[in-house]
């Protein structure tokens, strides 16, 4: 039976993730390989700071989650393809087809083709591009590594700690807060900050054993209120206590209160979206089996917009914003259906191969 508050959580967050990088692409904190301010209001830069601790923890907890249905029906090497197929192809052949169009944009907003000298050829150019546009496919690296590790530590472990989680008591998960922000404090790769393999690690094992168990995202779900206000009280003291500083490296990223508000937030998700979203639609489906489509597009649709409306026409104020979030929702979603009806793309971008539905 599909797990709809699992789905909702995932396309839900992917929506805001996408918001996430509208607002990142002209902040005021933030400004490397991005355009910058284009108002002098600074206010939603607020967003970023409650968005970024815990958007993709949660993703890696659903993730693992997901991993733990996935494997009750499939062997440890069908599993392992399959993920490889679904991340490791579209994070490397993928890179090859689209990334050069995503460093173009990366390079241009850093004033770094200024600093390459002229006559460099083309093949050369063209794999710095490359490299440049790792963008968004980050993630699918650290979920495929996330992946065989899981596969390792199922092997070790015989099962007997996925038994021994069944009934683990909400206090018990609460603090494995500890746990999660003793995760944070290593590796973490030292020049790219997003690849914090010890933190997203953590949270796809998480997953596995603990969200994936359905007396405790119901126990969850019975302190869904209490959770939500944790998580409200901690967001605001986190906000106040980093309001200004670069939230998304060291030591801001991963001090005591910014992971005590991403795990409560966690809680607070899985709980409140089992309580009072365990249900689907319309546009819950559709959004389910394009989620993974709309995050792979959209920073490359953002980007775009970005260029020619900034970079290109001067434009400036809140009308930038508007128009750079219909690019990327709108935009992301229009290059998906594009790409994935054709037949070698599809498999490069998206690890599709034949055209069917596709998420995290």
């Amino acid at each position: 039976m599909r797990k709809h508050y699992l789905d909702n959580i995932r396309w839900a967050t992917v929506l805001l993730v996408v918001l996430y990088h509208v607002i990142f692409m002209y902040n005021h904190v933030v400004t490397v390989g991005v355009v910058g301010p284009v108002t002098d209001c600074r206010w939603q830069d607020a967003l970023q700071y409650l968005l970024y601790p815990w958007f993709m923890v949660v993703l890696f907890l659903v993730s693992g989650a997901s991993a733990r249905y996935a494997l009750d029906s499939h062997s440890g090497k069908a599993f392992f393809a399959e993920r490889t197929r679904k991340l490791l192809v579209p994070s490397a052949l993928g890179l090859l087809v689209l990334g050069w169009a995503q460093g173009y944009f990366n390079m241009a907003f850093s004033h770094a083709f200024e600093n390459i000298p002229s006559g460099v050829p083309a093949p050369v150019l063209y794999l710095i591009m490359t490299v440049s546009g790792i963008g968004v496919l980050w993630t699918c690296h650290v979920l495929w590594v996330c992946a065989l590790v899981l596969l390792a530590v199922r092997r070790i472990e015989g099962g007997r700690l996925l038994a021994k989680c069944a009934a683990l008591p909400c206090w018990a998960v609460v603090l494995l807060g500890v746990a999660a922000w003793a995760a944070a404090q290593v590796l973490n790769t030292p020049v790219i900050a997003v690849y914090r393999f010890g933190i997203y690690l953590f949270s796809y094992l998480a997953g596995y054993y603990v969200f994936s168990q359905q007396a405790v995202v119901d126990a969850l779900a019975r302190r869904a209120p209490i959770l939500c206000g944790a998580a409200a009280v901690l967001g605001a003291a986190y906000l106040c206590r980093s309001w200004g500083l670069n939230y998304a490296e060291a030591p801001n990223v991963n001090n005591p209160l910014a992971i005590a508000y991403a795990w409560a937030a966690c809680l607070a998700i899985f709980g409140g979206m089992k309580r009072w979203g365990d249900r689907t639609g319309r546009f819950a489906a559709f959004m389910t089996q394009h989620s993974f489509g709309l995050y792979i597009c959209h920073y490359l649709a953002l980007s775009a917009a970005a260029y020619g409306l900034v970079c290109c026409l001067r434009w400036r104020g809140v009308g930038v914003y508007l128009l750079s979030a219909a690019a990327a929702f709108g935009g992301g979603l229009a290059l998906y259906a594009v790409l994935r009806r054709i037949p070698v793309v599809r498999y490069c971008v998206f690890g599709i191969q034949k055209e069917k539905n596709h998420v995290l």
